[in-house]
């Protein structure tokens, strides 16, 4: 006689509902590796180090340190206002400016590169500094190797007063535009200035090679 097969008798409905299970489950695994994605494709400047990623970099592993709250008190805003501004230092980019940096960027947002999901980066106030001379190097982090355009370099003006005062345009001395970068993980370029001391924001402008894709920063940086 004939075995009958363990499946029948069995409604259809029920044999359809592992097999929508996985499908579920599938798309949810795509789902979430098509969000992670951006986290994984940009970079920012290390050197001196963004405001986002300096604040990545000494709290991100201590993040709910209340001491935070006294010893960096711009991180420990920034981290209340919205944490993904530091978890995803690597992408605060912008697409299709055209070059119309200074028409679509209003002032008061150059350091969240107009995103509203990082205006902490914008607030005046006590960010840690990093200490350089006249003469000092940039370290750019690309993770993607996307190459550069350039990259445009500006130094807050002589009088200005980051603890206070909310970057705006008028506010910059534009120091220097670099030539093009091929495609690597690392760039770095030597920065030349003069009559400057003190606490400044270095404000750079990264236009990426592989599509019209504009990066803003705010590092601090003390002129000795």
């Amino acid at each position: 006689m004939r075995k009958q097969s363990p499946l029948a008798g069995r409604p259809r409905s029920a044999l359809r509902r592992p097999l929508q299970a996985l499908v579920m489950l599938f798309a949810v695994v795509v789902g979430a590796l098509t969000w992670s994605a951006p986290a994984q494709a940009h970079g920012t400047v290390v050197g001196p180090p963004s405001r986002a990623y300096q604040c990545w970099q000494k709290w991100g592993n201590n993040h709910t340190n209340p001491a935070m709250q006294t010893e960096d008190p711009m991180c420990w805003q920034a981290f209340q206002a919205n944490p993904d501004t530091m978890w995803n230092w690597m992408s605060a980019l912008r697409d299709g400016l055209g070059g119309q940096f200074q028409a679509r960027t209003p002032d008061g947002t150059l350091c969240s590169n107009n995103l509203s999901r990082n205006a902490s980066l914008n607030k005046p106030g006590q960010w840690k500094t990093t200490n350089v001379g006249s003469n000092f190097s940039v370290h750019v982090y690309d993770q993607a190797s996307h190459g550069a355009d350039y990259f445009r370099v500006y130094v807050s003006k002589q009088g200005f007063d980051p603890k206070t005062q909310t970057l705006g345009w008028g506010n910059l001395d534009f120091i220097t535009q670099t030539g093009r970068f091929g495609p690597a993980m690392d760039y770095r370029f030597n920065v030349n200035t003069s009559g400057y001391t003190g606490h400044h924001i270095l404000f750079m402008i990264w236009q990426a090679s592989h599509i019209d894709q504009t990066y803003m920063w705010c590092s601090d940086v003390n002129f000795g």
